[in-house]
């Protein structure tokens, strides 16, 4: 366990760049590199924000493959294409995979079934039971339809050791507080909402999964590792200037909002997957306009080479 706290701080669900129908493996490689050049702590592959339930099983593994080649152990990989309402097949679909050089795996909560907690947690002690690499809970109740209380968690982290943390994405700060204060030592919590980050770091989180951080990795890396440091005023100072922007890369979801953003940066196409559509015309030229008055058009950290 001791070698996975190197996960504290930010990591960034990654998107997948499309062309022409197709994943755009040169976007991919090039949005790696400005992560990690961006000083993010470790990359999530194939979650909500990198469409993976618009990519085939073939294509899954290719995008698996490709990412680990380019990152080349430089910083953690968390793999998450694993969330399913079908308990079973999700455990035929986790030992389908190579995940020799995959770090950890992140699994989002049954979605659209409802589940009862009891439900939701044999599902994850059935994951953690079949996975070869530790897993993270994802409770995003605003896609899954459900919640994963508090106290199921709190279960889960104690009764399993393969579950070593949890992207809660609930913005429940009462929850948040709950979670932070009675976790084991050895469990990680994160913030998975970009808007909420700050704060919650303020309760003693251990970082954040981002989705802002695929265009301005450097800023969301650096808002959190002050916050980890205790330097909440310098850290503030990065939560503020970005504060506006958020509004308008979730005004028609994600991640149709990121990648327009992207796409004004010059790091990949802002296509999606059909039933995904590009961000409306309207709100393109509000997100330009905002990132402009922000001053983080071009990311800092290439500014200062």
């Amino acid at each position: 366990m001791n070698d996975l706290l190197k996960l504290k701080g930010t990591g960034v669900a990654m998107v997948t760049p499309f062309r022409a129908g197709e994943i755009d493996f040169p976007a991919l490689g090039r949005i790696i590199n400005h992560l990690i050049d961006g000083k993010v702590e470790f990359l999530v592959s194939l979650g909500t924000t990198g469409e993976a339930t618009a990519l085939t099983v073939e294509e899954t593994q290719l995008l698996l493959d490709f990412t680990v080649e380019q990152i080349a152990g430089r910083i953690p990989l968390i793999f998450a294409p694993f969330g399913m309402n079908n308990t079973a097949e999700l455990v035929r679909k986790v030992k389908s995979f190579d995940l020799s050089r995959v770090d950890v795996i992140m699994a989002s909560s049954p979605a659209y079934v409802k589940p009862t907690q009891e439900g939701i947690y044999q599902h994850y002690m059935h994951l953690a039971d079949a996975s070869p690499k530790p897993v993270i809970i994802y409770n995003v109740p605003g896609r899954t339809a459900s919640v994963v209380k508090a106290e199921t968690t709190l279960r889960l982290a104690a009764d399993h050791s393969n579950l070593i943390g949890v992207k809660e994405a609930s913005t429940d700060m009462m929850a948040l507080s709950k979670l932070i204060k009675d976790r084991p030592d050895d469990f990680l919590v994160f913030s998975g909402d970009d808007i909420t980050a700050f704060p919650t770091m303020a309760l003693g989180a251990d970082g954040l999964i981002s989705v802002l951080g695929n265009a301005f990795p450097y800023e969301m890396s650096e808002m959190i590792r002050l916050a980890l440091q205790g330097k909440y005023e310098e850290g503030a100072k990065y939560h503020l200037q970005l504060l506006d922007i958020h509004k308008y890369i979730y005004a028609e979801g994600n991640p149709t909002g990121i990648k327009m953003a992207m796409s004004l940066l010059g790091l990949c196409e802002s296509e999606l997957r059909l039933p995904l559509v590009e961000l409306s015309a309207q709100a393109s030229e509000l997100l330009e306009q905002e990132i402009s008055r922000s001053g983080l058009k071009t990311p800092s950290f290439l500014q200062k080479k």
